[in-house]
């Protein structure tokens, strides 16, 4: 996925941000919760993990780009900053799932596609 958002980053000489959310829950069941003090992570640490998953998810493209780690409710927290950094347009990845499997479990790629105001183009994985 995000060599086709490097692509078209390249294509239209837009600049490439990469996103990660990942909500306090998630960040826990990481086992990242605690600091090596023994403390609870704060915020920016959160931030900082999550800005990590971007960076692996894009280290093999060959387009500058920035790692975001954001905190919260992916679909909301993709369309928010899309909106304030006045994205061209959203690049998301998704799973393939069964019918069933979309209206059981809801969909991050769904959310984000009916609510983004930008134009959003939906990569899914190919088994």
């Amino acid at each position: 996925m995000a060599a086709e958002a490097a692509t078209l980053a390249e294509a239209f000489d837009d600049s490439l941000h990469v996103v990660h959310v990942i909500s306090r829950s998630e960040f826990t069941e990481l086992g990242r919760a605690q600091t090596e003090g023994g403390q609870t992570a704060d915020l920016d640490e959160i931030r900082e993990a999550a800005a990590e998953f971007a960076s692996r998810a894009a280290e093999d493209i060959d387009v500058s780009y920035e790692a975001v780690g954001l905190i919260g409710k992916a679909a909301e927290e993709i369309n928010k900053y899309a909106d304030n950094n006045d994205a061209r347009y959203v690049v998301i990845g998704g799973r393939a799932r069964s019918p069933a499997g979309k209206a059981l479990f809801g969909s991050v790629s769904q959310n984000v596609l009916l609510n983004s105001t930008q134009p959003v183009l939906a990569i899914t994985e190919q088994k």
